[in-house]
């Protein structure tokens, strides 16, 4: 294996206290920022607030600034995002309004918006590409079951664990997953950035991603725990195990990172978010393997011995 280290000798396990104190500041921010998402209280987007999304591009040369002019004029909430990376349409935009106030406006909205781009750029035709249109009960619906979707996954991941190592394991990789998860919808909230389906697809799959990378470190400390029990040297075997894998660790997130990174170059304004919480996932996710998920376990056997006693 390819290594962009040599053998180290880190001592992950001794510098848990500060890591449980910066791990603390970024699981309470992101408790604060999950209620916010849960009340609806914070940024969201149309697919859980309700509005209407409508991508297209005009044949003649556009500036964002005549677009905003003019949409904004009627309608004050409007969003607008030029597109970039759609071959032959130089000229795309993304308009985006939210927060309806009741089922049919939504639709109302959505054909204002085209009569608009009809009416209000005399001569130069605007071509739709997608439009998109929710109400605010279906919003507030897809949000309750974002959320029980959520939920289940991390629970799915404790029974996983639990029964593949122990239940100590189970715990411990669940409070690392939470913590992943967390951090990135803190960070977000604190931004005041968007939250919709894509980004709960990018949490979802950071949860994935935190877990595989812990298991991979759980299964070498389960292996190098039949050498050290003969001294019940149970921080020396996690501190040894880490240390192992921290190569393939690293060279596992710089790989997901060279491709997200891309996605955030390059991968235009709609997946922008997507890849903004999949790098910050990577980063969050490769800390808590080393500084979260494994220190649980040890601040666990030193206060309740169970492997060595």
């Amino acid at each position: 294996m390819f290594r962009i280290l040599p053998e180290t000798k880190f001592d992950f396990i001794g510098a848990r206290k500060i890591a449980f104190v910066i791990s603390s500041i970024l699981s309470l921010l992101g408790i604060v920022a999950a209620v916010m998402v849960w009340t609806g209280n914070a940024n969201m987007g149309i697919d859980f607030a309700g509005g209407v999304m409508v991508s297209g591009y005009f044949e003649q040369p556009v500036t964002i600034d005549q677009v905003r002019t003019t949409v904004g004029a009627q309608y004050h909430d409007a969003q607008i995002n030029q597109l970039k990376g759609i071959e032959g349409h130089p000229n795309a935009f993304i308009v985006k309004t939210k927060s309806p106030q009741a089922e049919n406006e939504a639709k109302d909205k959505l054909a204002g918006l085209k009569q608009l781009f009809a009416t209000g750029f005399s001569g130069n035709n605007f071509t739709i590409l997608s439009e998109h249109s929710i109400g605010p009960a279906v919003g507030e619906s897809l949000r309750g079951d974002t959320q029980k979707a959520v939920v289940l996954s991390l629970l799915g991941i404790f029974v996983y664990i639990w029964f593949r190592f122990d239940r100590r394991s189970g715990v411990a990789a669940a409070i690392a997953t939470f913590h992943d998860v967390l951090a990135v919808l803190g960070i977000f909230w604190i931004f005041g950035m968007e939250f919709d389906l894509l980004l709960v697809t990018a949490l979802l799959t950071v949860a994935g991603y935190s877990l595989t990378d812990t298991v991979v470190v759980y299964d070498r400390i389960r292996e190098n725990l039949k050498k050290f029990r003969g001294k019940a040297e149970f921080i020396p075997a996690v501190n040894f195990s880490i240390n192992e894998m921290l190569a393939r660790t690293l060279n596992t997130s710089l790989t997901v990172l060279l491709v997200v990174g891309a996605l955030y170059l390059f991968g235009g304004e709609v997946l922008h978010n997507f890849s903004l919480a999949m790098i910050l996932g990577v980063l969050v996710g490769t800390y808590s393997s080393w500084f979260v998920a494994s220190p649980i376990i040890v601040e666990w056997e030193s206060r309740r011995p169970l492997r060595f006693k």
